[in-house]
């Protein structure tokens, strides 16, 4: 689903660079998509292949295919069936249907309806002993028997070089054609075709290399010992040394190797031993509201909704404002470390400490969306919502006859007696629903029953920080081990809607090669925190002068300690419960404003480069392409706000979203159409993505693409 913003004042489209086409001949050409997660959702690269489709389609036309594994389930509840519109891929696909190998076509049901071809990896499994043997003679990678995945990304990748080998036997020299591989489960097919000289552009993408996950996965320095691990040794140890030859040998087949950011592009570096050709970051979906500050009026609509959750969730224990409270949340893959909830919740035990300390009256309810083992629902948690719900009814019924005594009171031209107004039995019903509330004991951290409740790291981090919310508890936790869905009898809200509802998403991730939580969450308007070992954190770095101003926190986990680290988070988070509401309107109307950076038809660019230097290495006589000249692919950065620090006494409400008590010391205007223009004015000059701003110093470790 397309992500809304607003098509307002706040829109900086007219600060981004008019991009100087690459003059491809599209008609001439074919591209072909390659990954795993083509209708197959596993993990992140499925977000990416299917956001960025219609822009490709929109580029590509009927040209533009994907390819991935054929499963039954998937086929039929996301692809149209029909018939390829090429003669020549028909043929293709016929060859191999011919020896026993099924291979599907149809529209994959997204926005863009792109071609896909998928193949059933279980019907070509009886050639599995033979294709491990041409790999083996290929480049003398052997596939242990028991590792089905990478037996069936051979499978994958066979049936994928011989489909090539057909169309491009069919084509001739003309049209020529492009294949993109997404990450090591595509790469055997890369390495095949290359291997047999058919005539392709090939691409090769990592969004993370594989040993660095596990690495990471491991607690160890990763960044600060990049040059010192054996890497052939690690990958042996963990038992994946041959899923890192397949990885290492299509990198270095490829024509074009990309990463999706630049601290990828230094972990590919040392670990693959090639450097990227191009980085191509990951977008989204940008699709714009006609209503101005639409999206802060999503944002109250789904606060209120949160709200209405904390209101059951913390019956009994409800001493706190409402109005005061905001909203902090993390969620993604429950890696405890790589994500960061690790430094988290050491921060929101500090931070904690500094509300109490400072007396401050604001509360943070936490948020850990991340999915977990567990058997059902907390039982006193569903008792909590009910709660709330029947009191709820009992206030309705009571204000239905209160206002109907009051109305024929009214009637008879009486002031009515509000001793009388409400009867004993009506008292005796509130009461009964005051006494209902009573708790004795603790809100519950989780909203589910754990299954390994003793051993979980989020649960277990918890009860050493003594963050139990009892009342003199400032910051709130609240675990939900399951990612969020509409149809859910507690929380029943989407991701999205839950997103727009929060004031604060924290993701002090470790490792996170690009990261599109925080690139959710901007593009919806609301703040967050990275780190600058995260790809849209680097990216964000490079395109904006003063990310803070505009919303994005980024620690700095690369170059300082734990500790420092664990510092800078918690005044991150200390700061910005410190701003008035005022401010945090203007902050989220800066944030939303940065959308344009994130949207496809912006960073698309970098992939019609790489596109480009890959038709110019496989067909040098037809295509040019120098490869020493800069970039096509320039960004701008983001000047700082005109009006930056965004201050009470210099703004005026740009929304109707609005404390009244705030507007009695507002001196100066705000004007979000004024501070917009500056920006365009004072937008700094372009630059080459990857090179390092004038006046900045290279830090150790570092280097360009």
């Amino acid at each position: 689903m397309p992500l809304s913003r607003s098509l307002s004042m706040t829109s900086l489209s007219g600060v981004l660079p008019q991009w100087e086409e690459e003059d491809l001949p599209v008609d001439d050409l074919l591209l072909f998509e390659v990954a795993w997660e083509v209708t197959n959702k596993v993990g992140g690269i499925y977000t990416v292949i299917q956001t960025k489709a219609k822009i490709t389609v929109d580029e590509w036309g009927e040209n533009y295919y994907m390819m991935g594994p054929y499963f039954e389930h998937n086929f039929k509840t996301q692809v149209e069936e029909c018939d390829p519109p090429n003669p020549a891929i028909r043929k293709a696909m016929d060859a191999l249907i011919n020896n026993g190998c099924q291979v599907h076509f149809g529209r994959w049901l997204i926005e863009g309806s792109p071609y896909v071809i998928l193949f059933d990896i279980g019907s070509a499994a009886w050639n599995l002993d033979r294709w491990k043997g041409d790999l083996w003679e290929t480049c003398s990678i052997g596939l242990p028997f028991d590792d089905r995945e990478a037996n069936d990304s051979l499978i994958l990748g066979s049936l994928v070089a011989w489909f090539f080998k057909e169309l491009t036997d069919q084509l001739g020299d003309k049209p020529n054609v492009i294949a993109h591989f997404h990450e090591w489960q595509a790469g055997a097919g890369l390495i095949l075709l290359r291997s047999r000289k058919i005539p392709m552009a090939t691409v090769f993408t990592t969004h993370a290399t594989l040993l660095g996950r596990y690495l990471c996965a491991g607690s160890v320095d990763f960044y600060n010992n990049l040059d010192k691990f054996d890497i052939d040794k690690e990958a042996g140890e963990r038992q994946i040394y041959h899923r890192y030859c397949l990885e290492r040998a299509a990198v270095h087949c490829a024509h074009v190797f990309t990463t999706v950011s630049q601290i990828t592009a230094v972990e590919a570096n040392h670990i693959l031993h090639r450097n990227p050709d191009v980085i191509t970051p990951n977008g989204l979906n940008v699709k714009k509201f006609s209503a101005m500050h639409e999206f802060q009026n999503l944002h109250s609509t789904n606060k209120a909704r949160i709200q209405e959750f904390v209101r059951g969730h913390f019956y009994g224990h409800l001493d706190f404002n409402l109005e005061k409270t905001l909203h902090f949340f993390i969620a993604g893959r429950y890696e405890f470390s790589n994500k960061g909830a690790d430094v988290f919740i050491e921060s929101l035990s500090r931070l904690n400490y500094l509300l109490r300390v400072h007396r401050s009256d604001v509360t943070v309810v936490v948020f850990f969306i991340m999915p977990a083992k567990t058997n059902n629902f907390n039982v006193e948690t569903l008792k909590g919502q009910a709660i709330r719900k029947q009191l709820w009814d009992t206030a309705h019924s009571v204000k239905e006859k209160f206002g109907k005594r009051l109305y024929e009171a009214l009637l008879k031209g009486e002031i009515p007696d509000m001793n009388t107004i409400l009867d004993r039995d009506d008292l005796t019903i509130m009461k009964r629903a005051i006494y209902a509330t009573q708790r004795h004991s603790l809100p519950p951290v989780t909203t589910h029953n754990m299954l390994d409740d003793t051993t979980d790291p989020i649960l277990a981090n918890v009860r050493r920080v003594n963050l139990f919310n009892s009342r003199s508890d400032r910051v709130k936790i609240i675990f939900h081990p399951e990612f969020l869905s509409s149809t859910s009898p507690l929380l029943p809200m989407d991701y999205e809607e839950f997103v727009r509802g929060c004031n604060l998403g924290v993701f002090p991730s470790y490792y996170e090669p690009w990261g599109y939580t925080p690139g959710e969450c901007t593009v919806m308007g609301i703040p967050s925190v990275t780190t600058n070992l995260s790809g849209f954190g680097c990216f964000m770095e490079e395109h904006v002068s003063d990310p803070t101003a505009y919303g994005i926190y980024i620690v700095d986990r690369r170059f300082r300690s734990a500790e420092e680290s664990c510092n800078q988070l918690t005044q991150f988070m200390f700061g910005f419960c410190q701003q008035s509401r005022r401010q945090r309107i203007i902050q989220r109307n800066r944030t939303e404003r940065l959308s344009d950076l994130l949207d496809w038809r912006y960073l698309g660019r970098f992939y019609v480069h790489a596109r480009h230097l890959a038709l110019s290495r496989a067909f040098p006589d037809k295509f040019k392409a120098d490869p020493m000249a800069p970039l096509k692919t320039e960004g701008f950065r983001y000047p700082r706000p005109y009006s930056v620090p965004p201050s009470p006494s210099a703004s005026v409400h740009s929304t109707p979203h609005h404390s009244d008590a705030e507007d009695e010391d507002d001196d100066e205007p705000y004007n979000e159409d004024e501070e917009t223009e500056r920006d365009r004015l004072n937008i700094k000059a372009p630059f080459i993505l990857g090179a390092m701003p004038e006046g900045k110093k290279k830090q150790p470790g570092e280097s360009g693409n």
